[in-house]
């Protein structure tokens, strides 16, 4: 035990593991108040405003993450280095993406006949204002702990989400009562909105000046057209990708009663979290790539030991688990989301891999390859999920993510075996210059 103590403290002393091992934290937070606050959603509404306030949030969070999903990455691999420029990459990220997520869901609210009865909640002037509002709020909140993160300072991403998660949980009661229609969505959107004030002020407040304090004499701070140039090869993958994560429940939103989507919803939304897990360790590998450059093959190495270390029993308790897990919710959660929720956390072993073969990518500020791979997986997932939905039904989306990631993690494995025998990438470090500058 003490020995298992010394090399976590050790850890905790390396940038990699330190803000690596914080994302994973604030994860293991947000899975468990989300599970929480989803039985609670159980217990006090109809299955049919279960699902509709499922449906609702997925379709929310798909258009706020439209540009912002997109900046995750740029700002993982640029603010580490971005010097004086900092308050002004992270303004211009907040902005666009709030700005692109807006003018999205402006366009699906002025054709909402077209979506069916599921999002017919939204019509009308004050639900669509109240959800294109919500988009621009979440479209903040997404980045706001990307910032931290890319400021290696993760460790108040898990603080932030509790809070945000508790306070979540304690308006989702007073809503049962108070607005049994429409309930889920505003208390999950009111404690967001107000969790934006005290985690910018910490940002620009009291991180982005140390930061720049910190790196103004070390590196040369990146130029907009260079920021532009790796959106424009990582933009497009990133936004293939986020076909898989919200697209898809959106389109299984269109195609199945409200009820049905609650439970497919529940299921997927508990993959979605061990996935997420294998992204932390990425996202902490972008930021250090940036920082140490010849770093990158040890750092690869390390983050998929720590990264399968933590995954696998994680993964083996989920598919065991899947009926008593889902049962908790009750016995038709399980019955119809058991498959999925297995299929699904058995399709992360390889997202692993995948996951760090992008990071290092981004790292090495590789944006054609990032887009080829982005957008490849998510074809075969979206391809594969259409194909086989008539005869798996919601299922098909699992057996989709599965075939399609171990056929990508195949195909990029020749790649990723050589960054990680690479034992000098042959670039500098920060302290010798950026390595973002041209």
């Amino acid at each position: 035990m003490s020995s298992i103590w010394r090399r976590i403290l050790r850890d905790l002393r390396n940038p990699l593991f330190r803000n690596g091992y914080a994302l994973m934290a604030n994860t293991a937070v947000t899975a468990t108040l989300g599970m929480g606050y989803w039985l609670l959603a159980a217990h006090f509404f109809t299955p049919e405003e279960f699902g509709r306030g499922q449906a609702v949030i997925t379709l929310m969070r798909l258009f706020a993450s439209l540009t912002a999903l997109g900046f995750v990455g740029a700002l993982a691999r640029f603010l580490p280095v971005a010097g004086r420029r900092t308050p002004e990459l992270i303004l211009r990220g907040y902005g666009l993406a709030a700005a692109t997520g807006g003018v999205a869901a402006l366009g699906f609210l002025l054709t909402l006949p077209l979506w069916g009865k599921t999002y017919s909640v939204l019509g009308g002037f004050g639900p669509g204002l109240f959800f294109l509002g919500s988009v621009l709020v979440w479209a903040v909140f997404t980045l706001q702990d990307v910032v931290l993160t890319g400021l290696r300072k993760a460790t108040w991403v898990p603080l932030n989400n509790l809070v945000f998660g508790v306070v979540k949980m304690g308006l989702l009661v007073a809503m049962a009562s108070a607005l049994p229609n429409g309930g889920i969505f505003v208390s999950w959107m009111v404690p967001t909105a107000l969790a934006l004030i005290p985690v910018n002020w910490l940002i620009f407040g009291v991180v982005v000046p140390r930061h720049v304090k910190q790196t103004k004499d070390a590196v040369e701070p990146p130029r907009l057209r260079e920021v532009g140039r790796f959106l424009a090869g990582d933009f497009p993958g990133t936004l293939s990708i986020l076909a898989i994560v919200y697209l898809v429940p959106v389109v299984v939103a269109t195609q199945v009663g409200e009820a049905t989507f609650g439970r497919f919803s529940m299921a997927h939304t508990l993959a979605s979290m061990i996935e997420l897990l294998a992204m932390n360790m990425a996202v902490s590998l972008t930021v250090e790539g940036a920082f140490e450059r010849s770093q990158l093959a040890e750092n690869c190495r390390r983050a998929l030991r720590r990264a399968f270390m933590i995954i696998v029993p994680i993964i083996a308790v989920a598919i065991a688990g899947a009926p008593l897990i889902l049962t908790i919710f009750g016995s038709e959660f399980a019955d119809e989301g058991t498959t999925l929720l297995r299929l699904m956390s058995l399709a992360v072993l390889p997202r692993v891999l995948i996951e760090v073969y992008l990071s290092a990518l981004r790292a090495q500020s590789e944006a054609r390859k990032l887009a080829l791979v982005q957008m490849g997986l998510a074809g075969l997932v979206l391809v594969s999920t259409i194909a086989l939905f008539p005869t798996f039904g919601v299922n098909a989306v699992g057996y989709g993510l599965l075939f399609s990631e171990l056929l990508v993690a195949l195909l990029i494995f020749r790649s990723l075996r050589k960054i990680l025998n690479y034992h000098q990438t042959g670039q500098p470090s920060v302290a010798q210059g950026s390595p973002g500058a041209s």
